[in-house]
């Protein structure tokens, strides 16, 4: 099939529909590309073709993604008797009884599963490298980060092995793999996708699901088949007006939007990202929208602060979970360095701690919109990164700490807000850097739009414009499995 990544992951289900394809051929066609992007970008953490051979026998049905390759992350998603290690030594030999509950919504909606792409230990940084795995190397410079914490989702998508990849987003782990490869993400608005069965939420709400993609209508498909609530939710997302994917051809009209320069934790976009902010403004007002510098006044700091002791409670937590399975305590030479010594603080963080966490991330939530409604606006605009990819070995887990931070710390430093609030916001490829010897096709960054709570439509409103305007499709990293 010559013409296999001529198409998103709706064309290829056309296809099948109209059988000019089989579901088996497609999978043939994805397995063969993800062989060698295992080889030379390092992307996936398991490959399972006899699963989705078996799932073909059985048929799946007629969804809008019938017949279509999928792979998911190996971070908290389960899928029926494949392993699932969440990037962890630790976690190394389980193999998941049961589906995720968002699993078997991507089986109902036709999605056929294959294999599962890498993530760093428990997603806990910005770029997708692991004791258990190695590095996982951009398609656009293999040199460089593809993005964390999923990154192997975004090498696998942006190489041209998929159209649409699962991914899961804590701090910015869909939003900055898309930015790094040159790929459409949406971070949902909190409670919008499930996270069962055992939960109905991540990092005490922190965390969210969804995917990246080439399309801007794939992952409205997606999360128009996999949004909605679940047993035992607490709370759920304001459900849309319509289907998220009639919102990508329908005109977002007159926006106005914050040009957010300034992260709240002080840093600053360096030359490319401010580039890429620049060319975007413009191209919004060429567009008709209105844009305006301002941004929320919000303590970084703090935010900062309270963000690492939730996260690093919930890693205790966890790791306490998987020794209880096991029948004895994790020793610290199973886990990451810097992993190691989260787990550590999360056991020491008077539990008052969190509890103020939990009020400053709802007061954050409070000023965010407050800005929104006292200067009108109906978006902010940020770049994801702070800068072009990283090189591999400077944001790993297994770094100098205080090294690792400040590389994280200004690197994707607007994306927390949105995990903290729990507002949605999504990574739109719209700038490239110039190109170099070892990146002859220059490096993404990614231009990240933040709205209101329950604000997707017209996140997908506006993306879809973008795309029309300034389609990035036919733009092929120098790894690519044509």
């Amino acid at each position: 099939m010559k013409d296999y990544t001529e198409y998103d992951a709706l064309g290829l289900a056309e296809l099948v529909r109209t059988r000019q394809v089989s579901a088996r051929e497609l999978l043939a066609e994805a397995l063969g590309r993800a062989e060698k992007a295992q080889a030379e970008l390092n992307c996936f953490s398991a490959l399972y073709p006899e699963m989705a051979e078996k799932q073909l026998d059985a048929g799946t049905g007629d969804g809008p993604f019938a017949g279509v390759p999928f792979v998911t992350k190996d971070l908290a998603v389960e899928v029926t008797g494949a392993p699932l290690t969440n990037g962890s030594v630790a976690w190394k030999g389980y193999v998941a009884s049961r589906d995720s509950v968002l699993t078997g919504r991507y089986r109902k909606a036709g999605l056929v599963f294959f294999g599962q792409t890498t993530s760093p230990e428990y997603g806990l940084t910005t770029t997708t490298e692991s004791t258990l795995y190695g590095q996982t190397r951009n398609p656009w410079d293999v040199t460089r980060t593809s993005g964390g914490s999923s990154g192997g989702a975004s090498a696998t998508v942006a190489s041209g092995v998929l159209p649409l990849a699962h991914a899961s987003d804590g701090g910015g782990s869909i939003r900055i793999p898309a930015s790094c490869t040159g790929l459409f993400g949406i971070k949902p608005s909190r409670g919008r996708v499930p996270m069962g069965p055992g939960r109905t939420e991540g990092w005490n709400g922190m965390s969210t699901v969804h995917a990246v993609s080439r399309s801007v209508r794939d992952s409205a498909a997606l999360l128009d088949v996999s949004h909605g609530r679940e047993t035992g939710s607490r709370y759920i997302a304001p459900p849309p007006e319509r289907p998220y994917l009639e919102e990508v051809t329908r005109a977002p009209g007159k926006l106005k939007i914050a040009l957010w320069r300034k992260a709240p934790n002080g840093s600053m976009p360096d030359a490319d990202a401010e580039a890429g902010l620049m060319a975007t403004a413009k191209l919004l007002q060429d567009l008709g929208h209105e844009v305006v510098e301002a941004g929320p006044d919000l303590d970084g700091e703090a935010l900062g602060k309270y963000a690492l002791f939730t996260i690093s409670a919930n890693i205790a937590a966890a790791f306490d979970d998987r020794g209880a399975m096991l029948g004895r305590a994790i020793r610290d030479d199973e886990m990451e360095p810097i992993t190691a010594s989260m787990a550590r603080l999360g056991r020491t963080v008077p539990m008052v701690e969190l509890a103020r966490a939990n009020n400053l991330f709802n007061a954050a939530a409070i000023t965010y919109e407050q800005f929104l409604d006292d200067g009108g606006f109906d978006l902010t605009l940020s770049p994801v990164t702070h800068r072009a990819p990283d090189k591999l070995g400077t944001m790993s887990l297994a770094q100098d700490g205080e090294a690792m931070g400040k590389a994280i710390a200004g690197f994707g430093a607007h994306c927390p807000i949105f995990n903290q609030t729990g507002c949605p916001a999504m990574s739109v490829p719209l700038h490239w850097t110039d190109p170099t010897d070892e990146a002859p096709g220059g490096l993404p960054i990614g231009m990240m739009f933040g709205g209101r709570l329950g604000s997707e439509s017209l996140l997908f409103r506006l993306a879809g414009q973008l795309e029309e305007a300034r389609p990035w499709a036919g733009r092929r990293p120098p790894v690519w499995f044509a």
